[in-house]
């Protein structure tokens, strides 16, 4: 154990500067680390962000993304860039003593550096580690189950779709061009509604340039299990919703629950069984287990006890906001009730938090967070979506245009703004890309071959190790306020992806000098799954 260089400025004639430990890069991290290096001085403060990964994912934009509607560098924010007055920590909090301000962590060079963990003292702590996927024990989930939270598995999941196209198109098995052109997604809440109705319109218009499968012959399902679908839009919308997806042909199967997906055979609850190359998972999320490694107060639901200020309840210097912290809503009608775990909630949050810690250290009055939920807005596809805002409902393209200047709204920073609104003029003019690029996630597949390694990989595979976070545990890898913790296999709020890791290749024998080498191995024409492979605020 060491301890991170990061000290206070206690030298002669240096003033006392505050120790700001920000833990989370997401809505809330991101947010709260902005307004403070915005509003204290170089003298008051040193902040210090520690995240897994360098930048901010706007989630809302993912299913776009999936559908090529936007690029993936768009959708996330550099912290480094936007951030420039603050520390950034690429690495990932094992455990806090608040007792003793003192956070463990590991960063991307402990493993070469062999100290082992690193202890940072802090002063201030704002906790906002977003959360994880709810993963349910369903077997064969983990060999075969695709996540939607992060913006590789977004890109990941929009190769995956169109190669499965591409192996329908060229196999003269029915099983495999079935099995392949059927898909499952898991969770009917914004996220599983939204990444089935953009991916399934994308696929739509792909099979056009394709001469043997029409939009007819895939098979979208989804799966949720409670009685309705989209609950943040109302009933009404919930159900013109149902409607419009059951008139684009998809099998939507409420009050089900996927038993397993053991051998590529999707069996839901109500005894329907498909052979599926695609099981997408979107049903639900839970805090970050990092909350229980802290001698913090937690409630039933393992979040973080706050008050209205966004402090912890009944510690000092330790703030928090996003999916970690059960918020008290005062402007609710019944008493007890607390805010929900949503984007919207968290970029207001994280604003008035940072507002209450520099009224902390300047000794002046902190006030309470209040806000009244507008409303919601959902994609079903280009051109399609629902909305229910301060009353109002919306259906079809005044739905999909109000998600639209919403989101391009609240994506952070006009750079952003003026790329994803070039993209999407762009988009309107010309036709889609219907191009994937699974060898990206396999970059030095062609090398290792030339060099006699080992074979090139399967096909693109996103339960293979096809992203930058594969390998890494679950409960390691960033989020952001996605919504509520969803009950078994529902999908209110945002993604929540579960996925396993493929093992590691065994290294290939050291090549005979006076042997005759064999021809470079050809690739496996199963590019199906071979082995197992989600929260930052």
């Amino acid at each position: 154990m060491v301890k991170a260089a990061y000290t206070r400025g206690t030298g002669p004639g240096t003033p006392t500067r505050t120790r700001v430990l920000v833990v989370g890069g997401g809505y809330v991290g991101m947010y709260t680390a902005l307004t403070l290096q915005r509003k204290l001085r170089d003298d008051e403060a040193e902040i210090t962000v520690v995240t897994p990964e360098p930048y901010m994912t706007y989630q809302p934009f993912l299913p776009e993304a999936a559908a090529g509607s936007i690029s993936p560098r768009h959708v996330v924010v550099p912290l480094r860039r936007v951030l420039d007055k603050c520390r950034i920590v690429i690495g990932e909090v094992q455990r806090i003593d608040h007792s003793k301000r003192t956070a463990t962590l590991t960063t991307l060079a402990t493993e070469d550096e062999g100290t082992g963990a690193v202890e940072m003292e802090y002063d201030e702590l704002v906790l906002a580690p977003g959360s994880i996927s709810r993963a349910l024990p369903v077997p064969g989930l983990a060999d075969y189950g695709i996540g939607f939270k992060t913006v590789e598995e977004a890109i990941g999941l929009r190769n995956h779709v169109i190669e499965q196209m591409d192996i329908a198109s060229s196999t003269r098995d029915p099983a495999v061009r079935d099995a392949a052109l059927t898909f499952v997604f898991v969770g009917g809440g914004y996220a599983g509604v939204e990444a089935l109705g953009e991916l399934e319109n994308m696929a739509r218009y792909a099979t056009r340039y394709y001469h043997n499968v029409k939009p007819e012959d895939m098979r979208w399902v989804l799966v949720e299990a409670s009685d309705r679908i989209l609950p943040e839009v109302g009933p009404e919308m919930g159900r013109y919703t149902i409607r419009e997806l059951r008139r684009r042909n998809i099998d939507l199967r409420l009050e089900t629950r996927l038993e397993s997906c053991v051998d590529r055979v999707a069996v839901l609850s109500d005894g329907a069984r498909f052979p599926t190359r695609t099981v997408v998972w979107t049903a639900g999320v839970k805090p970050h287990p990092v909350l229980a490694a802290t001698d913090l107060p937690r409630n039933e639901r393992g979040r973080l006890k706050c008050t209205a200020r966004l402090s912890v309840d009944g510690v000092e210097n330790a703030w928090a906001a996003g999916d970690a912290a059960a918020v008290p809503d005062v402007t609710a009608d019944e008493p007890g009730r607390e805010c929900a775990p949503n984007a919207q909630h968290a970029v207001r949050q994280a604003k008035v938090l940072a507002e209450n810690l520099i009224a902390s250290l300047r000794g002046q009055p902190l006030q309470e967070y209040a806000h009244k939920y507008a409303g919601s807005v959902a994609s079903l596809g280009l051109h399609q979506g629902v909305a229910h805002v301060y009353g109002r409902k919306l259906k079809g393209y005044p739905a999909w245009l109000m998600h639209r200047v919403y989101h391009l709204s609240r994506v952070p920073t006009f750079n952003r703004k003026m790329r994803v609104l070039a993209e999407w003029t762009l988009a309107g003019l010309f036709t889609r890309e219907i191009v994937s690029l699974g060898s990206l996630e396999h970059p030095r597949a062609e090398f290792e071959i030339a060099a006699g390694g080992r074979a090139r990989p399967d096909a693109m595979d996103l339960t293979a190790d096809s992203s930058p976070d594969a390998g890494r545990p679950a409960a390691e890898r960033g989020g952001e306020p996605a919504g509520t913790p969803a009950a078994d296999q529902t999908g209110k709020g945002a993604a929540a992806p579960a996925a396993g890791t493929a093992p590691a290749a065994p290294a290939a024998p050291a090549p005979d000098p006076d042997a005759t080498p064999d021809p470079a191995p050809k690739p496996s024409p199963d590019p199906g799954p071979s082995a197992p492979k989600n929260g930052n605020d």
